[in-house]
């Protein structure tokens, strides 16, 4: 009896322990099979952000590259204003005597020269013509006379303004005051074509208008081309202070990739989108932190190209270009 319960107390054993030995074997193998898959499962992200173009396709895309580097970013405060007439430079000709408008030689866009007659008038006491003469170079911007007229007063005149210089009113607010100054540089830009142009603060009004609340600073403007005409608005960027920084990119190399700042590198692969921290910047530039180095080869102008290659390729489940 002792010796039947044993066997089977034997055997029972030796089939549970098969039994766990089995079940062990299969969880083990249900591990490998999830790391496995697990591994599978994860994308290779740095293979898929490269973008492969060749020299000829860079040219047709106009993709341009540069080499990160050291340089001066200008942190600058931003004003409107107006182009007006130096008032130097403008004469009103009024006629000395009344009288008869019998002649009138000159029109409105006419340039004339200094001495040239204007208009002829008959005086009104001793019947003889007089001479209306210019009292400097000049534009006709204005004229308040016809011929037949009766003129007695100033208000039948000539306004011949010299335009080969021309000022650059800009209005200063309140906030500004601190940062713009006598000889503080200025970049001017109309738009519409019209090519800007640097100059300096010459003028800096001692008093705030009571009514607009700014001060007014003047830029002196070389015009002899007449492109920059009385009444133009304008808008000015004066710079506040200029600083060295290690590395600077235009701000056409700054592009916006899978919610990162992030600017386009070369590697001996190809393109690929490199997450960068940014800090100072202005118009036209700014400062790099972290994430490029002085002598990296980068794109510095059309990496909305390259952007555009990689989410397509993401779209259908390739690579870049």
């Amino acid at each position: 009896m002792n010796k039947r319960i044993t066997a089977g107390l034997f055997i029972l054993l030796l089939f549970s322990t098969a039994s766990v030995m089995i079940t062990g074997c299969a969880d083990q193998n249900h591990d490998d099979s999830e790391k496995s898959h697990s591994v599978m499962e994860q994308p290779d992200h740095k293979s898929e952000e490269i973008v492969q173009l060749s020299p000829e396709e860079l040219e047709e895309f106009g993709i341009e590259l540069a080499t990160a580097g050291p340089g001066k970013i200008q942190i600058h405060v931003d004003l409107t204003g107006e182009i007006v007439i130096d008032s130097n430079r403008l004469a009103h000709i009024i006629p000395r005597y009344p009288g008869i408008v019998k002649e009138v030689r000159k029109k409105i866009g006419d340039t004339v020269k200094k001495g040239e007659v204007l208009a002829i008038i008959e005086s009104n006491e001793s019947l003889v013509p007089y001479e209306v003469k210019s009292l400097i170079n000049g534009t006709v911007i204005e004229m308040h006379l016809t011929v037949g007229e009766v003129i007695n007063d100033a208000s039948h005149d000539f306004l011949i303004a010299e335009l080969s210089k021309v000022w650059a009113n800009l209005n200063v607010y309140q906030k500004d005051l601190p940062y713009v100054k006598i000889g503080s540089k200025a970049i001017i830009t109309a738009g519409s074509g019209i090519e800007e142009t640097e100059g300096v603060i010459s003028y800096l009004s001692p008093v705030v208008d009571e009514h607009t609340r700014t001060a007014t600073a003047r830029v002196v403007l070389n015009n002899p081309d007449g492109r920059w005409r009385p009444g133009l608005f304008v808008s000015a960027t004066v710079v506040k202070e200029e600083t060295d920084v290690a590395i600077i990119v235009p701000k056409t190399a700054i592009e916006s990739f899978e919610d990162r700042t992030v600017v386009f590198i070369k590697t001996d692969e190809g393109f690929k989108p490199q997450p960068v921290s940014i800090g100072r910047s202005n118009t036209h530039y700014v400062e790099i932190i972290v994430g490029l180095q002085a002598g990296q080869e980068y794109v510095s102008k059309g990496g909305f190209t390259l952007k555009a290659e990689l989410q397509k390729g993401q779209l259908s489940g390739g690579h870049g270009h």
